[in-house]
């Protein structure tokens, strides 16, 4: 199926009751596991990419290419989108122009009247080509490639505006973070989600730091509007552990262990397990 717009497998899935992973996708086999992965479920997905992975991959061009190159050789025939993380305003037009599907821009550490000018002036350039936008108010705490955000609860007046500028998908600070979570996190502030879903009419809404949120507690916000679950961190300690396993037990030494493509399989593997767990707590199998 040809790589598509995030806006209509979320508009499906906020009626539905289900949410849409974004798995970050990092090199080859990330895109690789998840690509396989879901069409083995049949379950639509974004492939999130960030400003610092795309340029570890060579560009945005080369991001699209890989993904369009791959979705063609393994056949995949379930919605899949290329969704540009927590963009600046500079890094969404770079994305847009490599031919990007959905744009995720970040305007939350500027004033609010300047964040909300430039979603508008976003979400026009990116609707003219078909192009999904989504937008945040209410930084989400932790760090992610460089932007450091503080978990800000977002404002419900602020989150009305901007969700009238016609984006397809809203991302609010509720208390997540990106990363590892602590052990004295207080948990997601279902009051906050419960009035962003009320202000916003009923646009497709995005948890960021999926990795950590106990499985109810993600159930909890899907059932309230959340329809896209954001997850990085997971499968980059999955790869890494698995990796690690392989070389300690003395794998690499063996034969042609040292080969990257033996040397990779165990985190490579290690990741489609996660990518399982994570669409069958989301409720997205089957739905493409």
């Amino acid at each position: 199926m040809a790589v598509v717009s995030a806006k209509e497998m979320l508009l499906k899935a906020r009626k539905e009751g289900y949410g849409v992973a974004q798995i970050n996708i990092n090199n080859l086999e990330w895109i690789k596991a998840v690509l396989t992965t879901v069409e083995e479920l049949k379950s639509p997905v974004i492939l999130g990419v960030s400003e610092g992975a795309a340029k570890y991959m060579g560009g945005y061009k080369t991001v699209m290419a890989m993904v369009r190159s791959l979705d063609e050789f393994y056949n995949v025939t379930v919605p899949v989108a290329v969704h540009l993380d927590h963009g600046t305003y500079e890094g969404s037009y770079k994305a847009l122009a490599a031919g990007f599907t959905s744009i995720m821009f970040d305007g939350s550490h500027y004033p609010f009247e300047e964040n909300l000018a430039k979603t508008k002036e976003i979400v026009a350039a990116c609707h003219a080509k078909g192009v999904s936008v989504e937008a945040e108010v209410g930084s989400i705490g932790g760090e992610e490639d460089g932007v450091v955000g503080m978990g800000e609860i977002a404002d419900p007046n602020e989150c009305k505006l901007i969700a009238e500028t016609g984006v397809d998908m809203f991302a609010a600070g509720i208390g997540n973070i990106h990363g590892k979570y602590p052990a004295n996190w207080q948990g997601l502030r279902f009051d906050v989600l419960q009035t962003v879903s009320d202000v916003t009419g009923g646009v497709p809404l995005v948890l960021h730091g999926g990795t950590g949120i106990p499985a109810e507690m993600v159930k909890k916000a899907i059932s309230m509007g959340v329809s896209k679950i954001n997850v990085n961190t997971e499968l980059q300690l999955e790869f890494a552990a698995a990796t690690r396993k392989y070389i300690e037990a003395g794998k690499d030494l063996e034969g042609k262990g040292f080969d990257p493509r033996k040397l990779l399989a165990p985190g490579y593997e290690a990741m489609k397990k996660v990518i399982r767990e994570k669409i069958e707590v989301f409720g997205s199998a089957n739905k493409a």
